[in-house]
């Protein structure tokens, strides 16, 4: 256990749950999605839900697969960084017990 080297954590792989309080308009899934793509990162999953009567921003929830945090970072910084992401995204790894 002792030879085993500890990565620095922008190096470790793992997936992430996001979730995102957007703006409810047209595009907005697009860029996000667009800006994952754009560091490389796979999507596994996407829940956008409706939002409520009156409310012109909703919550998005992705999944996604495997990936370095260093790139999750980066992407996250400029997805904070739209006018159109309301509020700080949350995030979590999702780590596998195997």
């Amino acid at each position: 256990m002792q030879d085993t080297p500890i990565l620095p954590i922008s190096d470790v792989v793992t997936a992430f749950y996001l979730r995102l309080v957007v703006a409810d308009k047209a595009g907005v899934l697009a860029r996000i999605t667009g800006i994952l793509a754009e560091h490389d990162i796979s999507i596994d999953a996407v829940l956008q839900r409706e939002s409520a009567e009156g409310e012109n921003q909703t919550d998005l929830i992705i999944l996604t697969h495997n990936t370095v945090e260093g790139r999750m970072t980066a992407a996250l910084a400029q997805m904070q960084a739209l006018p159109t992401v309301l509020a700080p995204i949350v995030k979590i790894r999702k780590e596998e017990l195997n």
